[in-house]
Parts: C-alpha cells; structure tokens; sequence
C-alpha cells in the first residue's frame, strides 16, 4: 500500500464537486429536490453534518432522478444494493 500525504476527501468535497457541481445544483436547488430545508444541505455543503443512511437514500435519489450514473458516489454504492 502507498502512503501518500493528501487528506482523504471530505463528504462535502465529494457532494460539490462530484455531486452538485455536474448537475449544476446551487444548495437551494439540492435541498428542494431532496425535501429538507436548505440548512441541512448547507450543513453537509460545510462539513458540519455527516451523511446519515437516510440522507444517502435520498441523495440516491435524486442521482437517479436526474439521470446520473450510481456508481459515481460512494453513497450510491451502499444505498443502491438495499
């Protein structure tokens, strides 16, 4: 195994840059299409709020809602064989 210096992505660099970002989602847009208010997406936007399985169902979702591929975010992997 290679040890390597850079810090392991965070949830929120994931949900931005793979997640909102392709789907040009703002965090209004995100919390509308998931049916939470739009401080819990902010929150996980920040790092201040972890993934929960629920939350992950729902970002499942509307991955799949919008058409994108599952196995693009880790979330999707666990969510989609339940």
């Amino acid at each position: 195994m290679l040890m390597t210096k850079r810090k392991p992505a965070s949830v929120a660099e994931i949900l931005i840059e793979e997640f909102m970002a392709p789907m040009r989602l703002t965090q209004v847009a995100l919390a509308s299409a998931m049916g939470v208010q739009r401080k819990h997406v902010n929150e996980l936007c920040n790092g201040r709020r972890a993934v929960t399985a629920a939350t992950a169902l729902i970002l499942a979702r509307v991955q799949a809602l919008a058409g994108q591929p599952q196995r693009s975010l880790p979330w999707a992997a666990n969510s989609a064989s339940r």
